[in-house]
């Protein structure tokens, strides 16, 4: 995508322990609204998911993304943000299995009343269970 965006930009940061969506201002670097599953909220399950048996190298799932979306949303309606833009190219670079539980985010994101520009091209290469 191009260096200019004409809505804010939203990005994802991917571990397998956490997800953090961020917006960030149209030309500029500077963070408006951040929404992570790292939050109080989260940190519960979080530690259920850090002692379970049989472990997992993967601390979040779709719904966990979906409520981060939740999140972002009310946190953009608040700032009075109707549209962001995703860099599709790099949503679709991802590895599928993070595809697949970061597409509940974007959903969210689109209940709240944001409109997400972008994700149109990811219908076709992210599989739906």
């Amino acid at each position: 995508m191009n260096g200019t965006h004409r809505h804010h930009l939203l990005q994802l940061v991917l571990s397998c322990r956490k997800i953090t969506a961020q917006v960030t201002q149209p030309g500029t670097s500077t963070i408006i609204a951040m929404a992570s599953s790292s939050e109080q909220e989260f940190l519960a399950q979080s530690r259920a998911n850090l002692y379970r048996f049989p472990r997992s190298n993967n601390f979040w799932d779709s719904k966990t993304a979906s409520r981060v979306g939740e999140k972002l949303g009310l946190r953009l309606r608040e700032l009075g943000v109707d549209a962001v833009s995703i860099d599709a190219e790099e949503e679709i670079s991802r590895p599928v299995h993070h595809r697949k539980r970061v597409f509940p985010l974007f959903d969210s994101v689109r209940r709240s009343g944001i409109r997400v520009d972008g994700t149109d091209q990811l219908n076709d290469v992210v599989p739906r269970d």
